[in-house]
């Protein structure tokens, strides 16, 4: 039995702004809650990838380690100026 709870899709205008920023290789500061953590986090957005049945963002974390992170997770996020 799977303790991860079902996936839900987060809305087709995020997605493409994800999609966007990964283009132009924006930085996003993110927050990202799983569970009762939250996590505030700048990160470099690379792709988005669907794997078994849930939506992810492959990023770079500020140390440089490659990530996969839940889309419905995701709180909010925004581009970093400059």
């Amino acid at each position: 039995m799977s303790m991860t709870p079902p996936y839900t899709p987060i809305a087709c205008e995020r997605y493409s702004e994800l999609e966007l920023a990964i283009l132009r290789g924006q930085h996003l500061r993110t927050h990202w809650r799983r569970g009762e953590m939250d996590r505030i986090a700048v990160v470099r957005p690379l792709d988005l990838r669907t794997r078994r049945g849930a939506e992810y963002l492959i990023l770079r974390d500020a140390q440089g380690r490659r990530q996969w992170w839940r889309l419905d997770r995701l709180v909010s996020f925004e581009p970093v100026p400059g």
